[in-house]
């Protein structure tokens, strides 16, 4: 309530106590002390419903000299003749006093009373704005709307956490320069790392708070000297955003605002978080599609590549029997990039479900004869060893046969490639139950804590290895899909000195004849 306003209602229950009693000293030889009473009291409580507690009391006070004065012998005096006269007078102004604070007290649960009203309907309103908007960035807009308009601030601007810092996520009035576009302040970095609040001053200078703790008692210890204040938003024990509030009216918040701010920061934090969720879901989408036009630009460009590799192959064969040594140079890479593109055909049809499976019953011995063979001109100085069931029973899967060496043959192929000269590569083969393991086991440098998974994905290469280290990083990829294909997995398992990886396959029983 303004100061005039407060002049105005006080001047006017004075005139309006002044008529009382002017209307009342003429019949005062008639009227009874309670009567005077209870007249005065209407006027006090007249005063304390419109002008509140303050000028009730102040009615009130004056009722009680005005009653002495003008009703009370002797008159026009403050002396009380008649000492029960003073019990009269006492217990008007006590009642004056307690009526008025009972009816202040009213007066602020009803106000209370609308201001939670008013609150659920502002959040309720908020809540749909924020359920409707169709981007993410559009409801965290709204919610800045709100609250500036509650607090009566001048800004609001709500930065989120991105991957390189503190980005600049939405501010009421907008700002053109856009997301990303703001330098962060130091202020707003310090309050997010530490989820600790903060206050800037008119003079400068910054307050900081502890964390955890509410950014009104930095407020109120700051004599009303704040100019802006910036609270962490927190969604499940994270912070994903600062709120920056700027304006005077920041320092004069009441309760009821405080509470209010609070509700409506979890929504600014609910809404950045809703905006950080957005943004994975389009990059996701985004590398989803990537992916699938890799994939279609791979399989197009495998096709065409044979028919060149085949001439070039052809080409360096006649040159070696003209006498040419570098055919054999030409012909042990065109091999080679034949290999690639058959890799890169087989890694199409894998991923668009489109490879041919035989599903049969096979013998594990044809599967590692096969393999061996296929991996004896590769091993060199290396020595492979292959561990079979020491009672000699015949193991039988149900499996694609050309699908399984190949995936042994890659497997054998990454335990040389990571295995030193004059090593031992192990080869087992055992059942467990309904599945049969086939484990290769190098004794090479293992793989980085935390690659396990990535070292299956496509074009996977080891932190540090050049581009041109003789592979492209696809065949633990093609060797795991290729194993799940048939109902089956690759695995991984760290040893304490190099790796081991274990093909599963569907067991099978068979009769003996």
């Amino acid at each position: 309530m303004s100061r005039q306003r407060r002049l105005r209602d006080a001047a006017l229950w004075l005139a309006v106590l002044a008529v009382t009693t002017a209307i009342l000293i003429p019949f005062r030889a008639d009227l009874d002390k309670a009567h005077i009473t209870l007249v005065l009291l209407l006027v006090v409580l007249g005063a304390g419903a419109q002008g509140g507690r303050v000028l009730g009391v102040g009615i009130g006070a004056a009722s009680f000299l005005i009653f002495d004065w003008f009703f009370l012998p002797p008159l026009h005096t403050l002396v009380v003749a008649n000492p029960v006269d003073w019990l009269v007078l006492i217990a008007f102004l006590a009642t004056s006093i307690v009526a008025a604070q009972l009816l202040h007290r009213e007066q602020e649960s009803a106000r209370m009373a609308g201001a939670r009203a008013d609150e659920v309907d502002r959040l309720a309103t908020l809540g749909a704005e924020a359920l409707a908007a169709a981007r993410a960035e559009d409801a965290l807009a709204a919610v800045a709307a709100v609250i500036r308009e509650s607090t009566r601030a001048e800004s609001c601007t709500v930065y989120f956490a991105g991957e390189r810092g503190m980005q600049f996520g939405a501010s009421s009035p907008p700002r053109a320069d856009g997301v990303g576009a703001v330098p962060m302040p130091p202020l707003v970095d310090w309050v997010a790392t530490e989820r600790a609040p903060a206050a800037e001053t008119a003079e400068g200078t910054s307050r900081l708070g502890r964390a955890h703790t509410p950014v009104r008692e930095i407020v109120r210890e700051s004599d009303n000297a704040v100019r802006a204040i910036l609270v962490p938003l927190t969604v499940r024990q994270q912070t994903v955003g600062v709120l920056r509030l700027e304006g005077g009216s920041v320092a004069h918040l009441d309760d009821s605002q405080w509470r209010f701010l609070d509700a409506l920061s979890y929504y600014a934090a609910l809404g950045t978080e809703r905006v950080r969720l957005a943004a994975d879901v389009a990059r996701v989408e985004a590398l989803r599609e990537a992916d699938r036009l890799k994939d279609a630009l791979l399989a197009s460009v495998s096709h065409d590549l044979r028919t060149p590799l085949t001439t070039i192959k052809a080409l360096a064969h006649e040159l070696g029997a003209l006498g040419d040594e570098r055919s054999q140079i030409i012909e042990e890479q065109a091999d080679r990039l034949n290999r690639l593109v058959a890799d890169l055909l087989d890694l199409s049809r894998l991923s668009a479900g489109a490879m041919p499976r035989h599903l049969e019953l096979n013998a594990v011995d044809d599967l590692l004869s096969a393999s061996l063979q296929d991996t004896e001109p590769l091993l060199k100085d290396r020595e492979l060893i292959a561990d079979l069931p020491v009672d000699g029973a015949m193991l039988v899967g149900r499996f694609d046969l050309a699908l399984s060496i190949r995936v042994v043959v890659n497997l054998i192929e990454n335990a040389i490639k990571y295995s030193s000269p004059g090593t031992t590569i192990r080869l087992a083969v055992r059942r467990d139950g309904q599945k049969l393991l086939v484990s290769v086991s190098d004794t090479g440098p293992g793989v980085p804590a935390g690659e396990e998974e990535r070292i299956f994905t496509p074009f996977y290469r080891p932190a540090g290895e050049r581009p041109d280290a003789g592979s492209a990083g696809l065949g633990l990829a093609i060797a795991r899909q290729m194993a799940e294909a048939q109902s089956g997995a690759v695995r991984y398992t760290r040893m304490p000195a190099g790796s081991t990886f274990t093909l599963e396959l569907p067991a099978a029983d068979v009769s003996a004849p």
